[in-house]
């Protein structure tokens, strides 16, 4: 076992508060903190506290990941963890299946595009399905809400500016009326995007209770993003909120956009975000059209099931698994078949795992490699990222 050491991401949407609290950093930091990085992606690995990154150290001892893991995935960590903590929204995205990954990434690779090139679209040949579970009230756009419901919702509105959107809505669905709002011009983006926050907020203001939420987000986004065609396509979204302990599971394919709230976040090892709107960084229309999956309807709440170790939250893929165990004082069994990233989010766990043992405080987290014995005491609440392998 080791103890990590983990990279903090500072975007200008993060909180200043909740990581910093869960670190024991100053509160509120000088600057947000927005994604706590826990596993071995090649941009941001763990340390060990021998202070080997993680991915060098798997890369030397690739025996860590255990024989399923190896067979299954290669010799690298296929998951990754993160806290992620948004005191305001992220953009809107969607993240492409394997395949679509692995011809993106090598096309750009052939074109000789740098990886840190802004327009880059493809960072690594994986997909990147994602569960999030929410610390806090979490709010969120994801997937999109049924074609009949988005026709209502935006014919509702009454603004003459959105009745091509409307019309290649009703006429060739999703397919057709998402690549419009994004191929518009500025200028019709911009009068677009005003009128409909202008009449958003005046539903808001006389509390319409029919979608709104949905207006009450539109009409912010607009402050923040004018001209943005993500705004309007936020109207055709389902719009989630989770209580804590609750999530959410987003497979390729899936557009969303994270509006508030803190949670913990598994996802397959990749970087690959194809933006969509609510953003000043590059946005692939061509890559988006071929990623995005326009099936629409409602997008279910995951709740856990008791499984080993404490409350699992099932997901359709094999690359993660997340487990939250709530640990008393008597020591119990955490051991797994594939490798584990632990994190300590309440109190203090001693792990013990043959003669070895760890001190666990919060905001600490741990390594663990595939099948190796381990029992844990607490009081203490932990977050179990491993691989979904049986």
């Amino acid at each position: 076992m080791w103890l990590l050491t983990n990279t903090v991401r500072h975007y200008p949407w993060g909180s200043r508060t909740v990581i910093p609290e869960l670190l024991g950093a100053p509160n509120p930091a000088e600057r947000p903190y927005a994604e706590l990085w826990l596993g071995a992606h090649p941009d941001a690995p763990s340390v060990l506290d021998d202070g080997t990154p993680l991915d060098k150290a798997i890369a030397q001892r690739p025996v860590l990941l255990g024989a399923p893991a190896r067979e299954r995935f290669g010799d690298r960590l296929p998951f990754l963890m993160k806290v992620l903590a948004a005191d305001h929204p992220l953009s809107l995205q969607a993240h492409p299946t394997s395949p679509q990954a692995a011809v993106g990434f090598a096309a750009e690779e052939a074109a000789g595009v740098p990886h840190d090139d802004p327009a880059r679209t493809f960072k690594d040949p994986f997909h990147k399905p994602e569960l999030l579970l929410a610390l806090t009230p979490f709010e969120a756009l994801c997937g999109f809400r049924p074609v009949g419901e988005s026709l209502h919702c935006l014919a509702k509105l009454e603004v003459s500016e959105l009745r091509p959107t409307i019309a290649a809505l009703a006429r060739g669905g999703l397919r057709a009326a998402i690549p419009q709002l994004i191929a518009l011009s500025p200028e019709d983006r911009s009068a677009l995007v005003d009128a409909v926050a202008e009449v958003a907020d005046r539903f808001v203001a006389a509390h319409d209770p029919e979608f709104i939420n949905t207006y009450r987000w539109a009409a912010a986004l607009a402050k923040t993003y004018p001209a943005d065609p993500g705004v309007v396509i936020s109207l055709m979204c389902n719009h989630l909120t989770l209580a804590p302990g609750e999530a959410v599971f987003l497979p390729a394919g899936n557009l969303h956009a994270y509006l508030s709230g803190a949670g913990v976040e598994v996802m397959a090892s990749s970087d690959n975000v194809i933006r969509g709107g609510l953003t000043v960084k590059h946005v692939d229309l061509a890559a988006l059209i071929e990623v995005l999956d326009f099936t629409d309807g409602r997008v279910p709440i995951l709740h856990p099931v008791l499984g080993p170790g404490g409350l699992r939250y099932p997901v359709p893929v094999d690359d993660f698994d997340l487990t939250r165990c709530q640990l008393d004082g008597q020591a119990g069994s955490l051991a797994t078949r594939g490798p584990q990233v632990l994190l300590c989010t309440e109190g203090s766990a001693v792990l013990s795992s043959g003669e070895d043992e760890l001190a666990v405080e919060k905001g600490g987290s741990v390594f663990v490699p595939a099948g190796a014995p381990l029992r844990a005491r607490g009081p203490a609440v932990l977050y179990r990222a491993t691989t979904g392998l049986s």
